[in-house]
């Protein structure tokens, strides 16, 4: 990054339908297992039957039954991956100065199963029935609030929301937040669980949703046969940190961020131009930030969410970017499915424990490519190759586009 301070990777964090930490969710994705399912989603004649939800997550472990009573389950999800990547970077045990220590945690939708259930109240029993924590207990910014209240955090304390793009986002601007010489540490990442009637049926009215009945092969990026995304719920968390601070403890380290980019389509509130521009300005703008020619980047965690446009898009766009030097790509989301707001903080972990352990991992479910999107998309099983630079992109309705890079840590 063009910036003062070098930021590196110090924690992580997972709640995936693939596992309900960073281990076993990685073990899953580079197995190439789905952690799609079949559940009842409580809508009539409902064209839309699987999703990737979380199974037997332990909240005991993380939050008191009254505290998790008054949260929505994406907060309570938010806290949980936080909490471990915490844990997992150690610097509460260390002589931190918390008032430089911050949270920037986003969301796409928030606590829409909290408004949903009161709402339902309002409805039944009146004003009287609802809840003192509706308000408190769903708006996004209250993960990041838990977070800091949890852990005595006294830094910034933010949220950014930018539909698919925002733990992408929170990611690159708590980074920034380090580089300036703002913070030391931030606790970054996206958390999502939109699973409810009302927010299936929006994407149900908006044709978004892949229709399939079949939960294991539904979710199938750049596939002939792909037919929309795979709603999922998850959160991922990153502890982000100034080196000196780093080293100044010996924390471990599992990788520098150096790159970040955004940009806008411009173009349309949901669907992407055909083109891709928005994206490749979006990547282009990551990689001048990084300082690094395009052909040094080993591996691209696609957004890749399984949409006929948008991954013809997004395949363009590489295109343009990369020519002829196109790197290895997949989209994890082919296991996981789509988790909106915390799409980009799942993937780039799994961008930063491809770097660790030189592992690619799949894009499951490419059984017939779409002859359009003809790029090395890492079909079906995982895949060993050294990888240094890693980067990952995600794209959000609105036209928000953003972009990341990781590279191996390297002390010089």
């Amino acid at each position: 990054m063009k910036l003062q301070r070098r930021v590196v990777v110090t924690g992580l964090g997972l709640v995936t339908p693939l596992g309900n930490d960073v281990s076993s969710s990685w073990d899953a994705c580079t197995n190439g297992i789905s952690g799609i399912s079949t559940f009842n989603n409580s809508i009539v004649d409902s064209p839309v039957s699987i999703g990737g939800r979380i199974k037997d997550l332990d909240l005991s472990l993380y939050l008191d039954a009254k505290e998790s009573r008054r949260l929505d389950t994406f907060i309570q999800y938010g806290v949980v991956a936080a909490s471990q990547a915490i844990t997992d970077s150690g610097f509460l045990d260390s002589s931190t100065d918390l008032t430089r220590a911050g949270v920037n945690f986003g969301s796409g939708i928030g606590g829409i199963e909290t408004i949903e259930n009161n709402h339902k109240l309002y409805l039944e029993k009146g004003y009287k029935k609802v809840s003192p924590f509706m308000v408190p207990g769903s708006i996004i910014n209250m993960t990041s609030g838990l977070i800091s209240i949890k852990f005595g955090l006294k830094g910034s304390n933010v949220s950014t929301v930018t539909a698919c793009s925002s733990g992408n986002h929170c990611i690159g601007l708590a980074a920034r937040s380090i580089a300036y010489g703002e913070s030391d540490i931030m606790v970054a990442g996206g958390s999502e669980m939109a699973s409810t009637p009302l927010a299936i049926s929006g994407f149900i009215a908006a044709r978004a949703l892949s229709t399939s009945s079949n939960p294991a092969t539904a979710s199938r990026p750049w596939d002939v046969d792909r037919d929309g995304f795979v709603l999922s719920d998850g959160a991922g968390a990153i502890i982000l940190e100034d080196l000196e601070h780093a080293q100044k403890r010996n924390a471990k380290i599992y990788a520098e961020i150096i790159g970040f980019g955004m940009s806008s389509d411009a173009f349309h509130m949901t669907a992407p131009p055909e083109d891709g521009k928005g994206a490749a300005l979006s990547m282009a703008n990551a990689i001048s930030d990084s300082e690094i020619n395009s052909n040094d980047i080993d591996y691209i965690n696609a957004h890749g969410t399984s949409t006929p446009l948008g991954d013809l898009a997004e395949a363009t766009a590489m295109k343009s970017i990369f020519k002829e030097d196109i790197p290895a790509i997949s989209s994890t989301k082919s296991m996981t499915g789509h988790t909106l707001g915390a799409a980009g903080a799942i993937e780039s972990i799994f961008s930063i424990l491809s770097i660790n352990n030189n592992v690619i991992p799949p894009t499951i479910n490419l059984d017939n490519q779409d002859p359009r999107c003809d790029l090395d998309f890492t079909p079906l099983t995982a895949r060993e190759s050294e990888i240094t630079i890693a980067m990952n992109n995600s794209f959000g309705f609105g036209g928000t586009n953003s972009t990341l890079i990781f590279r191996q840590y390297f002390p010089f």
